[in-house]
């Protein structure tokens, strides 16, 4: 029997479960093998897309500047997603009730602290594109402890609202708020997650129109002085298409999910959240695929650096097999070679 105002810190995931109306299936099925599929498809390219984001920002020295730390701390934050949710696929479907109590928050803040932080750096990113845009400041010329403040500031929000539900903002003790999707989560915590991340939204969307507005009210002027008026329409059109491109795919990725999380977390009985919760946090997860090919991808330098890496890796790794067949070939002996570097035979190397 439930009493009101007793603590369950020693009952089973399934007691919670029960509490809420969330169904835990002893076995896999159809939807779950599907749900993890996709899942565990979307973390193996997010992993690899931030490394290799992460692995141009290091080895290229051009984007050793402030802009680029807060990329680097978006694919920094987007690799940590991809890690967390592909926790949860090796811990999900059947797997849910033996979770004990403390791993089943371990899993769910290792998604809010990394999500969290994905989310605060679009709206890092967008905050020093407005000032750099507003100063008329290179990004090279962006202070470097402003910009370490930023990434600072957005792990410690991360990690406050991925720690949180742990220690207090559960419903051990309140089984009356528990919501549906997160059954040992209080439904105003839902709640807040998801207003937090529309406020999010709507400041991005402040930010890029104001942007656009501007950079749109100096280019008009400077084609009133100079005859300029085919680059003017091109720049007016590159700017709209990046707007869009940014607030599009924040909005497909991320407003489905926090629809679902609001309706539960307000205590929508009606809506059938659970029907497609596990559908809309895979979209959120895709998020942080996309956010590579939004904000690094389309840099053209970025591009180069891409290539440059994935090619050195194709040459080593053509290199190794060739050497491999050649030290094959001569039987195993301990033979000196010279080996192409760059394209230029000039190493000599003993396998």
């Amino acid at each position: 029997m439930v009493t009101m105002g007793q603590c369950y810190y020693n009952e089973t995931i399934g007691f919670f479960y029960n509490n809420s109306g969330k169904e835990l299936s002893p076995h896999w099925r159809p939807k779950d093998v599907v749900v993890v599929a996709l899942g565990l498809t979307v973390s193996v390219l997010v992993l690899l897309t931030n490394l290799l984001v992460i692995a141009a920002i290091a080895s290229n020295r051009r984007f050793h500047q402030p802009i680029y730390y807060l990329l680097g701390n978006l694919a920094a934050a987007d690799l940590f997603a991809g890690v967390a949710y592909l926790f949860l696929m090796f811990h999900t479907g059947p797997r849910t009730a033996r979770l004990s109590l403390e791993g089943w928050f371990l899993r769910q803040g290792l998604l809010d602290t990394s999500l969290t932080a994905s989310v605060a750096t679009l709206l890092a990113i967008a905050v020093e594109r407005h000032r750099s845009v507003m100063a008329v400041q290179l990004h090279s010329r962006l202070p470097r402890g402003r910009v370490v403040m930023l990434i600072v500031g957005v792990w410690v929000a991360a990690l406050g609202l991925g720690l949180l539900p742990a220690h207090s903002w559960h419903c051990l003790c309140a089984l009356d708020r528990c919501s549906r999707m997160a059954p040992l989560l209080s439904r105003s915590y839902l709640a807040v997650w998801a207003l937090s991340s529309l406020l999010v939204f709507l400041l991005m969307v402040a930010v890029y129109t104001r942007i656009f507005f501007y950079v749109r009210r100096r280019v008009q002027r400077m084609a009133e002085h100079v005859s300029c008026h085919p680059r003017y329409r091109e720049t007016t059109l590159s700017l709209v298409k990046t707007v869009v491109i940014i607030l599009g795919a924040f909005v497909v990725c991320w407003t489905p999910g926090q629809v679902v999380l609001l309706l539960d977390g307000l205590g929508c009985k009606s809506c059938n959240v659970l029907a497609v919760e596990k559908y809309f946090l895979l979209l959120a997860e895709a998020n942080s695929l996309v956010n590579a090919a939004v904000y690094s991808c389309r840099d053209a330098e970025m591009r180069r650096t891409f290539r440059r890496l994935l090619c050195c890796a194709c040459l080593r790794r053509s290199t190794r097999e060739s050497a491999h067949y050649t030290s094959s070939a001569q039987g195993g002996a301990s033979t000196r070679i010279m080996l192409p570097e760059n394209g230029h035979p000039l190493m000599d190397s003993t396998l």
